[in-house]
């Protein structure tokens, strides 16, 4: 005799991979999970004005590298985290698929702060890209109005920093970009 639906066991359920289904699939806008916790992303002009300034300066660096940069979906197994960074950039060969990359898979991850979560971009998320092997973690803080650049990642945490260096002054990036970020327009 079958069980009846009421009488079903749901304990096989992966509470992590049924929480990131549900935000890929059914959450209608996009959304992050940052410790659990779901939150929207609704970035406002002047925090896309600086993303995108900072595209602008890294595009034909990573056209030359064989990359692309978005703000594609960055997954942190074994973790309630989903992050959509503002910008990643990521070697063109993993982009295809349609499926979400791991932090160790990218060359650069960028944050920029807002009001509402700076916090969570200056001490979780730069927790957690360092855990999850992402080589290279560009915080811009618009509220410190300064740039840091962490690398050197491992298990507890970055252990190379950079700053923070005040809008103004520029922030080299290592190999493989070899780049001086202007800050002057941030």
């Amino acid at each position: 005799m079958s069980a009846l639906p009421s009488e079903r066991s749901y304990d096989a359920v992966d509470p992590e991979q049924a929480l990131k289904y549900a935000i890929r699939h059914y959450a209608g806008d996009r959304v992050q999970i940052v410790e659990g916790v779901i939150e929207p992303m609704a970035p406002q002009w002047d925090h896309e004005t600086l993303a995108d300034d900072l595209r602008y300066q890294l595009f034909g660096r990573v056209r030359e590298l064989g990359c692309v940069m978005g703000s594609g979906d960055l997954d942190l197994p074994g973790s309630s985290n989903w992050y959509i960074p503002d910008i990643a950039v990521v070697p063109r060969s993993l982009s295809k698929g349609g499926r979400a990359l791991l932090p160790d898979q990218t060359l650069l991850v960028v944050e920029v702060t807002s009001d509402s979560n700076g916090d969570t971009d200056r001490v979780v998320k730069r927790r957690r890209y360092a855990e999850y092997g992402a080589p290279l973690y560009l915080l811009v803080d618009r509220q410190e109005r300064a740039c840091t650049l962490f690398s050197e990642p491992g298990a507890l945490g970055y252990t190379k920093a950079i700053g923070p260096l005040p809008f103004g002054e520029p922030i080299e990036l290592p190999e493989p970009f070899g780049l001086r970020v202007d800050t002057a327009g941030f």
